[in-house]
């Protein structure tokens, strides 16, 4: 059940963060499978979400930069096909950098930032609030690829669901369609979805972006073992794994990957998790798509691509989409 935690002026605070234990199992499942895997959400505790929030201002990685002037040079377009007054939801929302861009022009009736890392997303919605008094935020801790039910506590108007930064890159291609048929049943006949999309671009690009030089990415994804000390009662040793990441070309993906330095045998959860030396825990997906390939995702969704906006370099993408 959702509980309001804490109230500040036009921020309000509801937790319907998943049981730890149904955490405990998702996570042992994924590293007890012949691939050994994490699901990336685990990467965004505040320790996390505070090195991504760096690592978007670097000069290798591309995408953050260009949504970012996408969604700047075309935010008075944007907002009319949003409508102003429309409630806009954020899953993932983090640090709530980018809806700033288009609060002025969207004027929604409400923001609701969607996070699973509580402690960030408290942080980062009272912040937004002082810099915009006159915005109702609902900050609602959860997993929101379990389940969109908060949606129906939140306030009326137009459903518009903002899922910018190509996160929706980071699902197979099945899931992402799962993912946005939960979008579409929210949404109604009048609402609408805002999503960027990474874009198919050389592999050099790519492999830069995911493998910079002052070594964040490596320090992000390596984060993500302390997080499952905590969640788990693990001992996993930073130390004794290396982050890679490469461009699968068969696949059309950038994967990510922790590699065991050492046959090694971890305790996680009170059994033991082993490692051969080389074997690695598959942490991220990053799937690259074209305009048409997005837009055949989308309609198998049962959503209708009905406007897109680029970069001069093709680079990146943002649509709108609405039900078919």
């Amino acid at each position: 059940m959702a509980q309001a935690l804490t109230r500040a002026s036009n921020v309000t605070f509801h937790d319907e963060h998943p049981a730890p234990g149904d955490s405990r199992s998702e996570i042992l499942r994924g590293l007890q499978q012949a691939q050994k895997t994490i699901d990336p959400k685990w990467f965004y505790d505040e320790k996390g979400s505070q090195l991504f929030d760096r690592i978007t201002r670097l000069p290798e990685y591309y995408p953050t930069r260009t949504e970012i002037r996408i969604l700047t040079e075309n935010r008075r377009e944007i907002s009319e096909y949003c409508e102003s007054g429309c409630l806009f939801i954020e899953p993932g929302s983090g640090s709530c950098e980018k809806v700033r861009l288009l609060l002025e022009d969207l004027r929604p009736s409400a923001y609701a930032p969607v996070d699973i890392s509580a402690d960030f997303l408290r942080e980062s919605a009272l912040q937004l609030g002082r810099e915009y008094p006159w915005l109702e935020i609902h900050a609602v801790c959860a997993d929101f690829n379990r389940s969109w039910s908060f949606v129906d506590r939140l306030p009326e108007g137009k459903r518009v669901v903002f899922y910018p930064g190509s996160t929706i890159g980071n699902l197979e291609p099945g899931a992402a369609v799962t993912f946005l048929q939960r979008v579409r049943d929210i949404l109604g006949e009048e609402g609408g979805a805002l999503v960027g999309v990474d874009l198919h671009k050389s592999v050099q690009t790519l492999h830069d972006a995911y493998n910079d030089t002052r070594g964040l990415t490596a320090r992000f994804n390596l984060n993500v073992l302390g997080r499952i000390n905590e969640l788990l009662d693990a001992e996993f040793d930073q130390a004794q794994f290396r982050h890679r990441a490469f461009y699968n070309g068969e696949e059309q993906r950038i994967e990510m990957h922790l590699v065991s330095e050492r046959a090694q045998s971890v305790r996680c959860n009170g059994s033991r998790i082993e490692f051969a030396e080389g074997e690695s825990i598959h942490t991220e997906n990053s799937y690259k798509y074209t305009l048409d390939g997005f837009a055949d995702l989308a309609r198998s969704a049962g959503l209708c691509l009905e406007q897109s906006w680029l970069d001069d370099d093709q680079l990146f993408s943002v649509h709108y989409l609405r039900n078919r």
